[in-house]
């Protein structure tokens, strides 16, 4: 499953981060690797950007790079 699946509100598992471009690194040197959990807080009012929850602090993020994260629940 993809990050932009899971509903606000449930935790889930970062399984991996797909793609090899600098907003995908950038995603890993701020913590989001696989192993770590993550929850979905907030959607914008019109879903983007997304607000998502993991390691203590809140991160906010396009739709587009959430694409790249695959999640298990």
């Amino acid at each position: 499953m993809i990050l932009t699946n899971l509903p606000i509100g449930e935790i889930a598992k970062v399984v991996s981060v797909n793609g090899n471009n600098a907003v995908t690194r950038r995603l890993m040197e701020m913590g989001v690797v696989p192993g770590v959990a993550l929850k979905i807080v907030k959607t914008a009012p019109f879903g983007d950007p997304i607000e998502v929850r993991l390691r203590g602090y809140s991160l906010a993020m396009r739709k587009s790079e959430a694409d790249s994260i695959e999640v298990s629940e």
